[in-house]
């Protein structure tokens, strides 16, 4: 077999389809965010990101970065090993205490990234639960859906915020399989917010276990930034709360909080937290710091959501057509992969606006977009300029104004 041939024939498709992916060299400015240089062989220049999942800005924030470098200065670099073995800190330790109390849960168990937290977790609980039946949302993030395939598990999909849906497929099956049902408080793509209450009393009703994704919830949503089922007062019936340590709170790694018997159960089991070296101390450390500001500061949370309503409502006036939602992800229709990769290569290189296209297979194709992420820390003057760009793009490109954004029908 000819590997290369096949290699490159496979990538000219994507090319071909205006679906490959160009990285940009990047270099964020600690203290100027949401700035940033692009690194070209010409040179560098400035850009803005608006494309960017460090909401809040921790990532740069003065106690993040001095826990971070003087952890670093004192345990040094790495983490030594995996958690079994000698990558179990105090610093891991102390930030699982603190996830557990910022979702009021018993307990909390810390992965490399939010992916390996959902991939590791419903792996093993549909692996390892008698019989269990798992049932996802057809939106579903990948990760979700790969733990879910790796269970080896019963699956049963049930449409996109639809509870009735859901209750048809509990209803149909054995009442003495364990179940297990999942989903996400925000769904990144289209930015609406699932029925939690409604889910939660369905699970209730046929005893099946919950789990949450919160990773666009986490740090902007909740009395302390405990995401959108802290806000709606609704953890107490969620039995799995997963989350990520790299958006809101400006780091990396992932997480679940729950009982501690679940959590010692997955702890115990979990091949994808067993077998992997453990995030370092300093990064730890850094998550500490975000996460105990954010339990008692709303200045961040409150700027975020500000934000997104102005750029909401200035892409309204302009007539760019983005889907509405309740959240604070303003995704822009394009509609066709050619020329959502068009619109991003003109931003980037004529108005120095860093924003990366949405396609297949993230969106469906005939759903290209933008996914605009208003944060914290971008300005007024920054959405101006933006909206102002896109309204010249969209006419150089002769693309669809709207009169009025996009209703959501799949918003909670």
């Amino acid at each position: 077999m000819d590997y290369t041939a096949f290699f490159k024939k496979n990538l000219d498709t994507l090319k071909s389809e205006g679906r490959y992916r160009h990285f940009a060299n990047i270099e964020r400015r600690a203290g100027d965010f949401p700035k940033a240089d692009l690194h070209t062989p010409e040179g560098k220049k400035e850009i803005i990101i608006w494309c960017g999942n460090d909401y809040l800005g921790m990532g740069q924030h003065p106690k993040v970065v001095e826990a971070t470098t003087k952890t670093i200065a004192q345990c040094g670099a790495g983490a030594g090993g995996t958690r079994n073995i000698s990558g179990t800190t105090r610093y891991h330790v102390e930030l699982e205490k603190e996830l557990a109390d910022l979702h009021n849960k018993e307990a909390g168990l810390v992965f490399t990234s939010g992916y390996v937290a959902n991939e590791a977790t419903l792996s093993t609980l549909g692996t390892l639960l008698p019989n269990c039946i798992i049932y996802s949302d057809s939106e579903n993030h990948a990760s979700m859906i790969q733990g879910i395939r790796h269970s080896k598990a019963q699956k049963r999909i049930f449409k996109h915020n639809d509870v009735e849906d859901l209750r048809r497929l509990l209803m149909q099956d054995d009442p003495s399989c364990a179940k297990l049902i999942v989903f996400e408080s925000v769904y990144s793509m289209d930015g609406d917010i699932a029925p939690i209450k409604e889910i939660c009393a369905v699970a209730k009703e046929f005893g099946a276990l919950t789990y949450i994704d919160e990773v666009h919830g986490v740090g902007m949503y909740g009395q302390k930034g405990g995401g959108i089922a802290q806000a709606r007062e609704l953890e107490d019936e969620i039995d799995i709360i997963q989350g990520t340590l790299g958006k809101a709170f400006g780091l990396i790694g992932g997480y679940i909080t729950g009982s501690k018997e679940l959590i010692d159960f997955v702890r115990s089991f979990a091949p994808g937290f067993i077998f992997t070296t453990s995030i370092t101390p300093s990064v730890a450390a850094g998550c500490i710091a975000s996460i105990q500001h954010l339990k008692t500061s709303d200045q961040e949370r409150v700027r975020h959501q500000n934000n997104a309503r102005t750029l909401k409502g200035k892409c309204a006036a302009a007539g760019i057509p983005y889907l509405k939602s309740e959240s604070h992800i303003v995704p822009v229709i394009i509609g066709n992969a050619e020329k959502c990769k068009q619109v991003t290569d003109a931003l980037l290189h004529d108005y120095q606006i860093y924003v990366q296209p949405i396609n297949y297979p993230t969106v469906p194709i005939g759903t290209e977009r933008l996914r605009l992420t208003p944060s914290a820390i971008h300005t007024e003057e920054m959405a101006d300029q933006l909206v102002a760009a896109l309204v010249e793009i969209w006419q150089r490109f002769d693309l669809s104004f709207s009169d009025c954004s996009i209703e959501d029908t799949n918003a909670a």
